[in-house]
């Protein structure tokens, strides 16, 4: 898995931010990549509309503050990408949206929509760089790369996917990151000439001097420091500044025998692809089985696992296998369906409070639409009421595909929200216990079921059946 740094969206000229806006969000929603629409998820705000709910956000961010906004970001993506094969495309878009929800605090509106148009599963995440309560903006900060990242790799690792080891960073030199490619610095240039001088042998500093101005290198003194400046550089590198062994006074002491020199070496960085990692020795450890006090490590571990299985089934008092199979069964469908029910619950709440937007913002922008109509719809009424003629179209679009004929009251859907909100808690608490469960039980199962050699019979009655065919 890989998250990509944090893009700020910008308002770009001649457009308006409604339009700039749609262009991010249409891409990322493109319903070809997100199978119709289906791997697109939102938080606090309608996908099909989200570029006019950004930007009324906006709008309500200059009525409730006062301040204009100087910055032109409207808006920030992310790119979370997953290995092959590893993961479907429903949880990578939940692990998606448990990124956004985590790194923005629940505090900013945001989609997420997964892509599946190609060999590796991917997520686009857009959120509002303004707040939901509309009194402040996100502020991207230096080492939001490698704090999106980590979060990232935790969030996967909880759900028992693979992340990368080593990911590419930028905190280093070019020069560096080329490795054994890169060019020598003009301070590793003055080494290698002072080494050429010293094996010449001079016989004292001031023939030393003449050997690296025969190399192009003129020296100059300022006070106790001594500088060399070559044709090719800009700035005189001062001998100090090259590290142990380079000072004037080691420089003297090598000429005059007292002191051994050792050359510079230019060091080599290995790839990340030759560097060992305390991952890969682990499993290189854990796979290999070799080594008697290795082997024995892995029994103990083995009796350990089986004991607890053994106390287990003793304090169950479970009759059979069957049974321990018929309550592990009946655990995952526990399982299961809290879980429907808890999806059932926010899915529900999500359209209560999109309802419910689309309701107030109904009743807010009804007299700036009336009086667009009576314009005409005049172009320039549009441009400058556009953000409230949007959200009333918007409003009546989702009510039309509601089929409301009678607009329900805030009210009573505060009041639904407020007991789905109760059930979701309560089914929560169960929906935990019933999952610790069901992974107990399962582990118990399949620790049954070495013990009995049930898996090696079935083995060995494929085998069987393969053979007669």
């Amino acid at each position: 898995m890989a998250a990509t740094r944090i893009i700020p969206m910008h308002h770009n000229k001649g457009k308006t931010i409604s339009q700039c806006l749609s262009d991010r969000t249409d891409y990322a929603m493109n319903p070809d990549k997100t199978e119709a629409g289906k791997l697109i998820s939102a938080y606090e705000c309608d996908p099909d509309f989200a570029s006019s709910q950004f930007l009324m956000a906006k709008k309500q961010y200059f009525d409730n503050t006062g301040r204009i906004q100087h910055s032109d970001v409207i808006a920030y993506q992310l790119r979370q990408s997953f290995k092959p094969g590893e993961v479907t495309p429903e949880e990578a878009n939940q692990i998606g949206c448990e990124l956004a929800a985590r790194f923005t605090k629940g505090e900013h509106a945001y989609i997420v929509c997964t892509h599946i148009d190609r060999a590796h599963i991917h997520n686009h995440i857009i959120w509002n760089s303004t707040s939901l309560d509309c009194t402040r903006k996100f502020r991207n900060f230096w080492g939001s790369t490698e704090a999106i990242r980590r979060l990232s790799d935790m969030i996967c690792m909880e759900h028992k996917l693979s992340v990368i080891e080593n990911p590419q960073k930028h905190g280093k030199s070019y020069n560096k990151w080329l490795g054994d490619n890169a060019k020598l610095s003009n301070r590793e240039l003055l080494k290698m000439a002072i080494d050429s001088a010293l094996q010449k042998k001079p016989k004292d500093f001031d023939e030393f001097l003449l050997i690296l101005k025969s190399s192009g290198y003129a020296a100059t003194r300022r006070g106790k420091n001594l500088s060399f400046l070559h044709a090719g550089q800009k700035q005189n590198i001062r001998l100090s500044s090259l590290g142990d062994g380079y000072s004037e006074t080691e420089l003297r002491s090598v000429i005059g025998g007292s002191k051994a020199h050792n050359p510079f070496v230019k060091k080599k960085y290995l790839k990340r692809s030759q560097r060992p990692t305390l991952i890969q020795e682990i499993e290189g450890k854990l796979n290999s089985g070799k080594g008697y006090w290795h082997d024995q490590t892995m029994k103990v571990v083995k009796l350990k696992q089986m004991a607890k299985t053994l106390l287990y089934l003793e304090e169950k008092s479970f009759p059979d296998y069957a049974a321990l199979s018929q309550a592990s069964e009946s655990a995952d469908a526990k399982f299961y369906d809290l879980k429907q029910r808890i999806k059932t619950a926010e899915m529900r709440m999500a359209e209560i409070q999109t309802l419910r937007t689309h309701i107030i913002n109904y009743s807010k922008t009804r007299e700036v639409y009336t009086s667009y109509r009576k314009a005409g719809y005049s172009k320039k009424y549009l441009t400058e009421h556009e953000g409230d003629i949007i959200l009333h179209k918007a409003a009546k679009k989702a009510f039309d595909d509601l089929g409301l004929k009678k607009l329900p009251t805030v009210k009573t859907l505060q009041e639904e929200f407020n007991t789905l909100m109760t059930d979701k808690k309560a089914a929560y608490a169960e929906y935990r216990k019933a999952q610790d469960e069901m992974r107990e039980l399962a582990v118990h199962k399949a620790n049954a079921a070495y013990l009995l050699g049930i898996e090696e019979e079935k083995a060995k009655e494929r085998d069987r059946q393969q053979t007669e065919k």
